[in-house]
Order: C-alpha cells, then structure tokens, then sequence
C-alpha cells in the first residue's frame, strides 16, 4: 500500500527533475549578433549600397533630373551636380547603350525621383544596419527591394521591347543583372525572423553543466 502511495510523489519528482533539467539547458543560450565579417553575404550587399549610395544615385541617376535635355548641354551649360566627368560619362553610357536613358520620358524620370528620394537615404541606413546587425532595417528593406524589382522589370521591358530599344540587349542585361537579381537575395536574407544573429550557449553555464555531469 504505501508503495502504490508512493508512486505518484516519485513520479511527480521525476517530472520536476526533468523539467529542471530543460530549463538550464535552454537558459545557458542567448541571441548575438554575427560578427560582419563572418557574414559574407551581407559583406556583398552592403559593398553593393556603397556603389550605388556613392556613384549610382546621387550621379549617374540624379543626372536625368538636372538634365532635361542632354542635347542642349553644351548650349544650356552643365548643371552644378552631378560634375561634369559624371554628365559626360552618363551621356556616353546613354549614346552607345541606352536610349530609353538619354529619352528620359517622364515615366522614367519618375523612377529617378524614387532612387533620389528613398533608396538613396535607405543605402545609407542599411549599410549601418546590415554592418552593425539591427533589425529594423528589415520593412524598408523589403519595401526597397519590392520596388526596385518592379522598377528594373518595367526598364528592361522599355530596353528590350519599347520604342527606345537598345541595340545591345545583351550587355544591358548583364549591367541591370545585379539591381534585378539582389533584392531577391535581401527578401531571402530579410524572410529570417532574426537575420543577423546567432544563439550561443553562455560559457559559465554551460561549464556547470560539465561540472554536474562529472560528479555524477
């Protein structure tokens, strides 16, 4: 009889042991935030928004705003930004390349004014963000990548179909690869619920739990 009594208490025991047990063994773990260098995707992308931050936004872009015409430049003068290297190097770019560039319809300009206003500022706070690890980046990152997908596959259609045809489709898509195939990968890196960081197991539990074992 009183071993029949005595099971339901030995069992109980048993049960709290148990969960005791899980409870130290899930404490001793914690979120950190994966040092830079040891995430080389991310070491990409924010090489990636240094290029266009630096030159493709705020020169090579921003030129189809301070240029209306880009025959009437050498009559109408150069615009005070972008500096001139940058004005001829996008004409010749547009010249031998790209002509829906150098048409600069208003559609087109449109899609400019969308680089100027909010990818520029967003190059510079995800290269902070992705460098130092920060979550929030994750929406605008997402809302920069849907918008730049769309943007890329409304140009290509213009470049490869439209009345301004390029006559290199080739080298145009392989120029407009990395602004059409990189946002699909900051989705991927943005789809994780804590994109930067890694759990770690810390260092004096985890030497308990070594020492526990061995007194056993």
């Amino acid at each position: 009889g009183n071993a029949k009594r005595s099971t339901p208490t030995t069992s109980a025991s048993t049960r709290a042991q148990s969960r005791d047990m899980q409870q130290r063994a899930g404490g001793g773990t914690k979120r950190v935030v994966r040092p830079f260098w040891l995430r080389p995707l991310d070491m990409v992308l924010v090489f990636f928004f240094l290029i266009n931050f630096t030159f493709i936004t705020y020169i090579v872009d921003i030129e189809q705003l301070t240029v209306d015409d880009p025959a009437q430049v050498q009559t109408n003068g150069y615009p005070i930004w972008p500096p001139k290297w940058g004005v001829d190097l996008v004409h010749w770019y547009g010249n031998k390349y790209d002509p829906p560039l150098m048409a600069r319809e208003a559609w087109w300009r449109m899609t400019i004014w969308l680089d100027a206003v909010y990818f520029g500022p967003f190059y510079l706070f995800a290269m902070y963000a992705f460098i130092k690890g920060r979550e929030w980046i994750k929406p605008f990152a997402l809302v920069w990548a849907g918008i730049m997908i769309a943007n890329v596959t409304i140009i290509l259609g213009e470049e490869l179909m439209g009345k301004h045809k390029t006559p290199e489709p080739g080298f145009v898509l392989s120029v407009n690869l990395p602004w059409f195939m990189l946002p699909f990968v900051v989705i991927a890196r943005m789809s994780y619920k804590h994109p930067f960081v890694e759990k770690v197991r810390a260092k004096l539990q985890k030497a308990g739990a070594l020492k526990g074992k061995k007194s056993e």
